[in-house]
């Protein structure tokens, strides 16, 4: 298991002499859901702890990712949203005509 999750192989490409990989697969999950695995950890980090092997440190990380300049006012497919096509449209429908009988 502890193979599996160094390399971050595949289950399926476990070596066989760990035998089935299906097998090895259940037991993990099994240890998962029982607490078994948070029970190790504990274990491990309670007693590097107390010999001051365990340095307790917090890093945040602030990273902001902006967009490209030009991206920001693209227009939008789909349904239009908003009244300015509304009255752009109405404006096409009513303007003066250079037809006959026009002003």
């Amino acid at each position: 298991m502890l193979w599996r999750l160094r390399t971050g192989a595949p289950w399926r490409d476990l070596p066989e002499r760990y035998g089935p990989w299906q097998t090895v697969y259940e037991r993990f999950a099994r240890w998962e859901a029982d607490g078994t695995w948070a029970k190790l950890l504990e274990h491990v980090q309670v007693r590097d702890d107390a010999v001051g092997q365990v340095e307790w440190t917090v890093a945040v990380d602030s990273t902001v990712n902006r967009a490209h300049q030009h991206a920001a006012g693209a227009r939008k497919r789909g349904t239009r949203t908003g009244t300015n096509w509304k009255i752009r449209a109405a404006r096409r429908c009513t303007r003066p005509s250079a037809g006959p009988g026009a002003g």
